[in-house]
């Protein structure tokens, strides 16, 4: 990971997050310090990415739930089109699901809202030296890349998240139960997952599933 600091000796961070408080907080907690500054703010998806183009920050902060999509999707796509900027997440849940999916998304820091002010600083400016960070699961986000799901996992996954049995994916994929189970097991190793809950959480806010395939069961 390359140092972000910027040629100014100052940190410049875009703050996102759809509570215009939290981003006023956010922002006096940075700017209390003479090597932070707050180049832009952004309430949804769409306000981010032209923010982020226009300014061009060191960092961008951004909240895992936002209106019409969610931060890591936004961070994918951040990455992609601008990857001098390095993306934090800045959360209130504190599931091991969305931490892993955070890091296959690329973060480079994983915080928690109730992380206290000292300590968010203390991580930005250990990030902005080139070590990734974050206040949840640290060995998680400092773990590596984490394993893909093969195709048929992807399938079985998907499944999962229409609410269907072991017995009724069975049928659906023409497999085993037995085989249906041991691909359930890989998965739930690969992601860490501990529930089918945390699986299909995990799914959605990496990615590879969208809203609309969850729950067509009812």
């Amino acid at each position: 990971m390359v140092t972000v600091r910027s040629s100014g000796g100052q940190l410049r961070v875009v703050v996102v997050d759809d509570h215009e408080l939290l981003r006023a907080g956010t922002r006096r907690i940075l700017e209390a310090c003479d090597d932070f500054v707050v180049v832009g703010e952004a309430g949804d998806a769409e306000t981010a990415r032209a923010v982020v183009a226009s300014t061009r920050p060191d960092l961008a902060l951004l909240d895992i739930r936002l209106p019409g999509t969610n931060g890591l999707e936004l961070a994918r796509s951040l990455l992609g089109d601008h990857p001098d900027t390095q993306v934090v997440i800045l959360s209130a849940y504190d599931d091991e699901s969305y931490v892993r999916a955070a890091l296959a998304a690329g973060v480079a820091g994983y915080f928690l809202k109730t992380t206290p002010s000292n300590e968010l600083v203390h991580g930005l400016r250990t990030l902005s030296r080139g070590v990734a960070t974050g206040q949840v699961w640290p060995d998680l986000v400092d773990g590596g890349e984490m394993a893909e799901l093969t195709p048929r996992e992807l399938a079985v996954v998907a499944e999962v998240a229409r609410g269907l049995t072991n017995k009724a994916i069975a049928r659906e994929l023409q497999i085993s139960p037995r085989t249906v189970e041991g691909h359930l097991n890989h998965v739930f190793e690969k992601i860490g997952a501990r529930s089918r809950t945390e699986l299909v959480n995990f799914a959605l806010v990496s990615g590879i599933l969208q809203p609309r395939e969850a729950g067509a069961s009812g």
